[in-house]
C-alpha cells in the first residue's frame, strides 16, 4: 500500500443531507481499537455503562438496548425532539476513551461508528431482540438472558422480549 493510499480518508458513514437531530431511533455499532476484546471485563463494561447513562441523560436519548460484545458495542437509541446523535456519540466516545486511556494506557475506540436510522416500520422490540441475540449467534451464550453484558436503560432485559 502506498503512502497516499494510507493517508486517504474513508468516506463518512453518515447519511448526506440528514442532520441526525430529532426524535429518531438509531441502531449504532462502535468497534474497539484494533478490535481488541476489552468488553470481556466487567469493570470496563460497568464504567462504560455509567458514561452511557450520563451521555444519554445529557443529550435526551433513551438507551432502549445495548450489548457489549468482546470487541464492539451495539446500541439502540431513541431520541427526543432536540436529541443530536452526532453530539451524543462524540461525547460518549470522548469521555469513555479518556477514562479508558487514563486507566489502561490504550485508546478504546476505532474512529467513527456505524449507524442505521430506523424506519417507522422497524419495531424497536425486533431490533432489541436482534441486538440481544448477538451473543447467542456468536456462541457466547445459549440464551441472551444469561449474557452478562447486555441490557436496557428503559426496561428489564432479563424479562423475555417479544417481537
Amino acid at each position: 500500500m502506498t503512502n497516499k493510499q494510507l493517508r486517504q480518508r474513508k468516506p463518512s458513514p453518515r447519511l448526506k443531507g440528514f442532520d441526525y437531530t430529532g426524535s429518531y431511533a438509531y441502531f449504532v455499532t462502535c468497534a474497539t481499537e484494533h478490535r481488541k476484546p476489552y468488553f470481556k471485563h466487567k469493570a470496563i463494561v460497568d464504567s462504560l455503562l455509567l458514561t452511557l447513562e450520563e451521555a444519554s441523560r445529557q443529550f435526551g436519548f433513551s438507551v432502549y438496548a445495548y450489548c457489549f460484545m468482546p470487541d464492539h458495542l451495539h446500541l439502540l437509541l431513541v431520541g427526543k425532539e432536540d436529541s443530536s446523535l452526532r453530539r451524543f456519540m462524540t461525547l460518549f466516545k470522548q469521555r469513555s476513551n479518556f477514562a479508558f486511556k487514563k486507566a489502561n494506557g490504550d485508546s478504546l475506540w476505532q474512529k467513527s461508528y456505524y449507524d442505521h436510522v430506523l424506519r417507522k416500520e422497524e419495531a424497536l422490540n425486533d431490533v432489541a431482540l436482534y441486538i440481544f441475540n448477538n451473543p447467542v449467534r456468536k456462541g457466547l451464550a445459549t440464551n441472551y438472558q444469561e449474557y452478562p453484558f447486555l441490557g436496557s436503560l428503559v426496561f428489564d432485559a432479563r424479562e423475555p422480549v417479544h417481537a
